[in-house]
């Protein structure tokens, strides 16, 4: 995390750290980026930005905790599900993720930079993960809740479990869909297979919809 030195820059000199970065991070990966180009492209000195973060995994944590609060509130995720049966409630949630996955088709340093990050860019991110876990476990809580007000999410064991299980399946399904192209898969039909097995493992099972069709192949080309 930040220390209070960098919190105390004007905005707009934060917003330039941090997008020059991003920038960094997405291009190189963690491993391979460098610090000391972050530094002079940010046009500050090398004790500032020690000043601000205690190195180069601080910086990059604190961009993936920026960029996703960023994802989130754009993605409307302080708004629960509007549903009055289960078909609606996954069906609004299928709606949010496929959004969030757009979202990120069209931000291509974004995407670059959580790919790095799901795939082990950093050897040691522990903290990063749990903090990013907190923007995410709120807003889970209350919509497995409104899930199982109308009959949408099983009720039959504990709601931790079915927090941890959905949390663990998010990041999953997370890590599957962002190492692959949009080019190589049929975005909407993959979150939609997606969404469907979080519903097979979460909802009642006499409320399991009909088996949904099976996901494509990519093309020849695109696993290459």
């Amino acid at each position: 995390m930040p220390r209070p030195r960098f919190d105390k820059l004007p905005a707009t000199q934060q917003a330039a750290i941090l997008n020059v970065a991003l920038a960094e991070f997405a291009a190189h990966g963690y491993r391979d980026a460098s610090l000391n180009r972050i530094i002079e492209t940010a046009a500050t000195s090398k004790g500032s930005m020690y000043y601000y973060f205690d190195g180069k995994e601080d910086l990059y944590a604190h961009v993936i905790l920026v960029q996703l609060q960023g994802l989130l509130q754009e993605g409307g995720l302080s708004r629960i599900p509007d549903a009055h049966d289960p078909d609606s409630f996954w069906a609004a949630l299928e709606d949010y993720y496929l959004r969030l996955m757009q979202m990120l088709t069209a931000s291509p340093r974004v995407a670059a930079l959580l790919r790095d990050w799901l795939t082990g860019g950093a050897p040691s991110l522990y903290d990063a993960r749990h903090d990013a876990e907190l923007q995410v476990m709120p807003w889970l809580a209350r919509t497995v809740a409104a899930g199982q007000d109308v009959g949408a999410v099983r009720t039959d064991i504990p709601t931790d479990l079915i927090l941890t299980l959905a949390m663990g399946m998010g990041q999953a399904m997370d890590t599957w869909l962002i190492t692959r192209t949009p080019e190589a898969i049929d975005v909407p039909n993959a979150v939609h297979i997606l969404i469907d097995t979080m519903r097979r493992a979460l909802g009642p099972v006499e409320s399991s919809p009909a088996r949904p069709e099976r996901m494509p192949r990519a093309p020849d080309a695109a696993r290459e």
